[in-house]
């Protein structure tokens, strides 16, 4: 399944399922065949958004740090965390292209639809 988000100010943004299906809940929304996000829920979305890709961020850098400096006790025993592979790409980056996506919808008044 993919989620292809449309409005009449900008092009489309796609996002696979499983992309979708955590990003919608960020924005409160139901992960949904089809769907609308409001003018006037925008400003909601945009910021629950960015505050999911800031502790995004900062677990990152929390774990990143964790790594570095392992307690002494622990530095033999600790095994490979996957969720810190910075390889992985994260629901920042997945997220950017939807987030400016609903700033110019926003700006121009039109609203955002999926599956329609």
């Amino acid at each position: 399944m993919l989620f292809e988000f449309r409005s009449r100010a900008t092009g489309s943004v796609v996002m696979t399922g499983d992309v979708g299906k955590k990003v919608l809940p960020l924005m409160g929304k139901t992960p949904d065949a089809k769907g609308i996000i409001t003018v006037s829920q925008m400003p909601a979305a945009i910021a629950a958004l960015e505050a999911a890709c800031q502790r995004e961020k900062e677990q990152a850098a929390a774990a990143k740090n964790r790594a570095d400096n392992p307690p002494a006790a622990q530095a033999d025993a600790q095994e490979p965390d996957p969720d810190g592979d910075p390889h992985l790409i994260g629901i920042s980056q997945r997220a950017y292209p939807l987030i400016e996506m609903l700033k110019q919808a926003h700006a121009a008044g039109k609203d955002i639809t999926w599956g329609v």
